[in-house]
């Protein structure tokens, strides 16, 4: 068994979700007393929150990269970055250190090339709806069309995200916005909805639409889990 590392605390309610799944499906897998080997690097969300809303993002990817180089040191075999936005970041902390960094996208495109869908929408934080790092991922590698929400909606969603969801607060108002506006993106032709943050399932799912859903959170930690089984590749 491969040793997972994770750069979590972006936000800890995810990082204990990862937690949390990787080892339950590493005890489905292997049974009995089995648990994943693993290490985590638990960041300081608040600076970096800072550093995300200044656009400070080299300081920002200064800290992605020291949190990587620590987990190496600590054994891990691979490394998951647990946190869409910050894969923003990936080629930096890919290029500073020698083990693999499995891709949050590359994850989640591998389950949508599974439906043979087309285009999906994305949800996430403002900087992974507007920036390149996370659509032009699945465009230009997996051929994956992707809408977002118009910018009042985007607006909403990171507001939401930000204000509640990284603090734990579940709304009830705020879960039938999200709901709106997955309605809504399907309306403009997604045939599936990516949670492209990795606080969103604890507000909605499945559940609430009538298209395939896209948990980065679980997706991501399953498929460290096989990586780290061996049961496929990077």
């Amino acid at each position: 068994m491969k040793t997972i590392g994770i750069i979590g605390g972006m936000s800890w309610e995810s990082s204990i979700e990862y937690y949390r799944i990787i080892n339950e499906i590493t005890r489905e897998k292997l049974g009995g007393l089995h648990s994943a080997k693993s290490v985590m690097f638990s960041v300081d969300f608040a600076p970096l929150e800072e550093m995300q809303k200044n656009n400070q993002w080299d300081k920002a990817t200064d800290v992605m990269v020291e949190a990587a180089k620590q987990l190496v040191s600590a054994g891990a075999d691979f490394i998951v970055i647990a946190t869409n936005t910050m894969h923003l970041m990936y080629d930096a902390v890919q290029n500073a250190i020698a083990v693999p960094v499995l891709h949050i996208a590359n994850a989640a495109a591998f389950e949508i090339k599974k439906k043979n869908l087309h285009t999906v929408g994305l949800l996430g934080t403002i900087f992974t709806m507007e920036m390149d790092f996370y659509k032009g991922r699945l465009l230009d590698q997996f051929k994956i069309n992707v809408v977002v929400p118009d910018l009042e909606d985007r607006t909403i969603v990171n507001q939401i995200i930000y204000q509640e969801l990284v603090l734990g607060k579940i709304e009830h108002k705020s879960q039938l916005e999200f709901i709106r506006i997955m309605e809504s993106l399907v309306s403009k032709g997604a045939e599936g909805i990516i949670l492209g943050c990795t606080e969103i399932p604890s507000l909605v799912g499945p559940e609430n639409i009538n298209v395939p859903v896209y948990n980065t959170t679980y997706i991501h930690a399953r498929a460290a889990v096989e990586i780290a089984l061996g049961e496929r590749l990077i």
